[in-house]
């Protein structure tokens, strides 16, 4: 299951940098059309926006999985082994139910959407695709969740949510 997360960590990185790259080339032709050549593309800002909420949302599934989203660890470093095992369990925890939570919320959103056929204003987007990139980020990182939780009580378990095996 770890060969499975990394794997998809890394596509999901090279993806990322794709849609960025996209993003990128798109604001630059929008700028080169609206004071060159006078005509602007004004669905090109809000596709933008989408494309940021996908990489917002998946670029928080690789943080999860690599453990690298901020933290204030300075107190927890300082608790014994024993309490940071159980801190961890209790963030884990609190992760999995929170997202758990947008999951739900935002996959009813999405479908909702979906089923009111909701184009966006200017670019005429299907609003269940940008939404979308919320359930499927929490979707992902109530999965990675749970496996970290699952690590936690297997007998060879590694490290939590960033602690250092002690």
């Amino acid at each position: 299951m770890d060969r499975f997360f990394e794997r998809l960590a890394f596509w999901i990185e090279r993806t990322l940098a794709i849609a960025f790259m996209a993003a990128v080339a798109l604001s630059f032709v929008n700028v080169v059309g609206r004071y060159l050549l006078g005509m602007a593309f004004i669905w090109a800002d809000e596709v933008q926006i989408y494309i940021m909420i996908w990489m917002a949302f998946l670029g928080a599934v690789v943080v999860s999985w690599r453990r690298t989203h901020l933290r204030m660890d300075l107190l927890f470093r300082m608790l014994p082994a024993h309490l940071r095992q159980w801190v961890s369990m209790l963030e884990l925890a609190s992760m999995i139910v929170l997202a758990g939570v947008v999951l739900f919320l935002s996959g009813q959103y999405a479908h909702s959407m979906f089923t009111l056929n909701r184009l966006s204003d200017v670019a005429q987007v299907p609003m269940w695709i940008p939404h979308s990139g919320v359930a499927l980020g929490f979707g992902l990182i109530l999965l990675i969740a749970l496996w970290h939780l699952w690590k936690v009580f297997r007998p060879s378990a590694s490290p939590a949510c960033g602690e250092d095996k002690p």
